[in-house]
């Protein structure tokens, strides 16, 4: 009787055991995605998951079956050399395309910089409009020391620099729209025009208090090597071939669910014969 009821206890202990280590290793088995991304950098992606790159990224981990874990940096210079190359992180989204520093998906949007003004403003065609010599010009500067984006060496190169003031993109992090001083330039009047990346103008125009307008900028390429407009994929380090082709092939099947998170975001897009694809409403409140 004593040697039944321990043979049914070693019994029950083995199979405790043994289906504990099925759960231990059902969670070690658990895949996670690795992604580096900024903290404070809406539209794109903050710590809170409120941005369209956030978003994209739940999208496809969920479809590779896979759970998010962020290393937040701030996108800056050196962003990719402190995160992706020092191993902190296997993917980093909403990159441009053609960046040699990294292996890129497939393009999943293409966006291009665009002229905002006042719906009440002047109205400007295209970097050759003789507008532009009249008004006041705000530029984006990026980097630490305050370069310039390829609209502000378009328009120095027309010699558009007199009535051109640049906003710094990268604010002070305690505020939590650090870009957006541009398009509250433009709603209150104090610049009549800014040149803004498409996803910035689109997201910011629609929490003005008064209507902006966007155009994509013309012409897409000045000159033989400036584009307007670029191709955003995500990116990994040139070796990892197999996760490239696992998130490639997760855009391409995400597309329409892609699209629906940027027309909520109010992203300006154009589709691959170079046609702008309407935003959602750039009215006051048209983004939620």
């Amino acid at each position: 009787m004593i040697r039944t009821n321990l043979g049914g206890m070693a019994v029950c202990t083995i199979c405790a055991f043994a289906l504990g280590m099925v759960l231990m290793s059902g969670t070690a088995a658990a895949r996670e995605l690795r992604v580096c991304a900024d903290p404070n950098n809406l539209p794109f992606s903050n710590a809170q998951m409120e941005g369209f790159e956030n978003k994209i990224v739940d999208l496809v981990a969920r479809e590779l079956d896979a759970t998010v874990a962020y290393t937040w940096w701030p996108q800056r210079r050196g962003f990719i050399r402190n995160t992706l190359k020092a191993g902190d992180c296997d993917l980093v989204s909403g990159i441009a395309s053609g960046i040699e520093m990294l292996w890129p998906t497939r393009p999943y949007y293409r966006s291009g910089f665009a002229f905002v003004t006042r719906v009440d403003g002047p109205q400007v065609s295209s970097l050759d409009d003789p507008v532009l010599r009249q008004v006041k010009i705000g530029l984006p500067l990026v980097g630490e020391d305050g370069s310039s984006t390829p609209p502000g060496h378009a328009l120095a190169k027309r010699g558009i620099i007199d009535n051109v003031q640049g906003y710094m993109i990268y604010g002070d992090y305690r505020d939590r729209h650090p870009a957006s001083e541009i398009m509250k330039a433009v709603a209150s009047g104090e610049i009549d025009v800014a040149v803004v990346w498409g996803p910035m103008a689109g997201y910011f125009a629609a929490r003005e208090d008064v209507p902006l307008r966007l155009k994509l900028v013309e012409p897409r390429i000045d000159g033989p090597r400036l584009p307007m407009v670029f191709d955003i994929s995500m990116g990994v380090r040139k070796e990892d071939r197999a996760l490239r082709d696992e998130v490639d092939a997760a855009l391409w099947d995400l597309k329409p669910q892609i699209d629906e998170v940027l027309d909520t975001y109010n992203v300006p897009r154009l589709d691959g014969s170079g046609r702008e694809i309407s935003a959602a409403s750039a009215e006051p409140g048209g983004v939620r």
